[in-house]
């Protein structure tokens, strides 16, 4: 799947799930989503699920945290790779 494509669903899943009252357009590609809190350590793990469950892959504990996680092109990126 093309990464652009990830990058929107997560960021609507995100919106949905996270941030429910923020207008789409405050809400970047780039924003830092673990480092200012918007995503806690159960918010991450309801994202984890999403991506196992949207894109049929499997995240290691280890690969769950801020190298992986912080932003939406990241998000991404770590998709792509584990379906690669």
């Amino acid at each position: 799947m093309a990464s652009e494509n990830i990058k929107e669903a997560v960021k609507e899943f995100i919106l949905k799930e996270f941030l429910p009252d923020e207008s789409p357009e405050n809400l970047s590609f780039t924003t830092a989503l673990v480092t200012t809190g918007i995503l806690d350590s159960l918010a991450t793990l309801d994202l984890v699920s999403f991506l196992e469950e949207t894109y049929g892959i499997k995240v290691a504990a280890h690969e769950v945290g801020v190298d992986h996680m912080n932003t939406i092109d990241e998000i991404a990126s770590f998709v792509v790779s584990k379906q690669g």
